[in-house]
């Protein structure tokens, strides 16, 4: 059995066509859990009358996604779990596809879809996310049209977690005071800070080219909102996170990589996406010894497990 969760902010408009996908699924051992957090649409109307199938998690007030994904978690129980954005329409074989790759495959702990864009199915989003040195994550393949390059099957650095399976056991391993995804994080890069976790513990991810899912970028949360989370999170996840030798390598990279961010915002300070990242980058200071905090208790637990970073 597979748990499917899909976390959902005022996404009645975004719904139909993401569970209409599911029902069309050639793979039928699953089951979907929808955590709605907080909305003020109709959307659990919506599920009442149209989905009776989905059971629902209703949370109030907002949480945020990574807890509602974690509330997802406590509900749930099968040994596959997948994550999937209310903004996707999954391709009829994703979920076999997907979740097959982990079954043959049982040396890999994440898998990996295949994310294009919504309105330009012959354009990529994600073909596997990758991390760089200077804190700021990235995409393979964003942006780029479809012609075959990432059409093999190959390890990653970690899945998008918008359309991605993982085992049950891993995540229960990665959880931290009943925590798989790190609330402190609300939004945004919660799932870097993840496969983070995850690679210094040796976890691996398989990127499945034919696990397709068609993502309408950010049309739950986006925009400033984004951009603030983004601002604040791309230096915590690596303080955080990163292991002391790569600290000393690296530190100034990713001072410069924030100074940059943070002059371009300057450039462009008529627009509300700079300056919510701006904002984000404030908050960052504000939350950084909450962070070191955290950063204690996963150097002492890596150092336990004899990881050579």
């Amino acid at each position: 059995m597979i748990d499917i969760i899909i976390p959902n902010y005022n996404g009645a408009a975004l719904l139909p066509t993401c569970l209409d996908s599911l029902r069309r699924q050639t793979r039928g051992d699953f089951h979907v859990t929808l955590v709605d957090d907080g909305s003020s649409d109709e959307s659990l109307a919506l599920l009442a009358d149209s989905y009776p199938e989905v059971s629902v998690v209703a949370l109030s007030p907002n949480r945020g996604l990574a807890a509602a994904i974690n509330a997802g978690l406590r509900q749930t129980n099968a040994p596959i779990v997948v994550f999937l954005n209310n903004d996707t329409e999954a391709d009829r074989r994703w979920l076999e596809q997907l979740v097959g790759a982990l079954e043959r495959y049982p040396s890999y702990a994440f898998a990996a879809s295949k994310l294009m864009l919504f309105d330009r199915r012959n354009h990529i989003h994600s073909a596997g996310d990758f991390y760089r040195p200077n804190g700021v994550p990235g995409s393979r393949g964003v942006w780029q049209r479809d012609r075959g390059q990432y059409d093999a099957l190959s390890e990653v650095f970690g899945p998008c977690a918008g359309a991605a399976a993982y085992r049950r056991a891993a995540l229960e391993e990665l959880a931290v005071n009943g925590q798989v995804l790190d609330e402190d994080l609300v939004m945004y890069c919660e799932d870097v800070d993840l496969n983070l976790r995850a690679r210094l513990r040796g976890m691996r991810t398989l990127f499945v080219p034919t696990a397709v899912v068609y993502h309408r970028l950010s049309a739950t949360g986006g925009g400033a909102l984004a951009s603030y989370y983004c601002g604040r999170n791309f230096a915590l996840v690596w303080i955080k996170n990163m292991p002391p030798p790569l600290v000393r390598r690296y530190w100034i990279w990713l001072l410069l990589s924030q100074l940059g961010l943070a002059l371009h915002s300057l450039w462009h300070i008529r627009e509300p996406a700079a300056r919510a990242r701006l904002r984000g980058q404030g908050a960052a200071l504000y939350a950084l010894p909450r962070f070191l905090s955290k950063r204690a208790r996963c150097q002492a637990e890596t150092h336990n497990l004899h990881i050579v970073c």
